[in-house]
């Protein structure tokens, strides 16, 4: 196991260590997960984002067309009611 230490900032940011970065792939503007386990440890992934396919369901609800960007928004609201919302 390996060891890098980073500062957090007064405005709570802290920089990414490039190995850590090339390790991960993570390029700028990219998203980052930290997930903290049931025993309390911290992790920091990269977030995937589902397939094409996996969006067919939400294009029922649409009234007009929506940016990929938007399309992603959309697919990420779906994700987080089916995982926290009762019943979903």
């Amino acid at each position: 196991m390996k060891e890098i230490v980073s500062t957090v900032t007064s405005k709570g940011q802290v920089t990414i260590p490039a190995e850590v970065r090339e390790y991960l792939g993570i390029k700028t503007h990219d998203k980052i997960a930290f997930i903290i386990d049931q025993e309390g440890i911290v992790r920091l992934r990269v977030p995937r984002y589902p397939t094409i396919a996996s969006l067919r369901g939400a294009a029922g609800r649409l009234q007009k067309p929506v940016s990929w960007k938007q399309m992603q928004r959309i697919a990420y609201e779906d994700r987080f009611a089916a995982k926290h919302e009762p019943n979903a």
